[in-house]
């Protein structure tokens, strides 16, 4: 679908998103998507922890039970 766009394209596409939204605009864009993809792999990792940790309690609760 895109195979076909050149660096000339990306420059006018650019540019037309600079003007519509301004630089400074974009640098808070920019900042808060890097915060929320951040957060995102974040809470992945928090997941994982928590998966491993439910895993583990069983087997300590049972050797605690006895």
């Amino acid at each position: 679908m895109f195979h076909n766009i050149g660096l000339s394209e990306l420059l006018i596409i650019l540019v037309i998103i600079i003007l519509v939204f301004g630089v400074g605009k974009i640098s808070k864009i920019g900042g808060e998507l890097g915060a929320g993809i951040r957060a995102f792999k974040d809470g992945l990792s928090g997941k994982k922890k928590i998966e491993e940790e439910t895993e583990k309690e069983p087997s300590e609760n049972k050797t605690n039970d006895l």
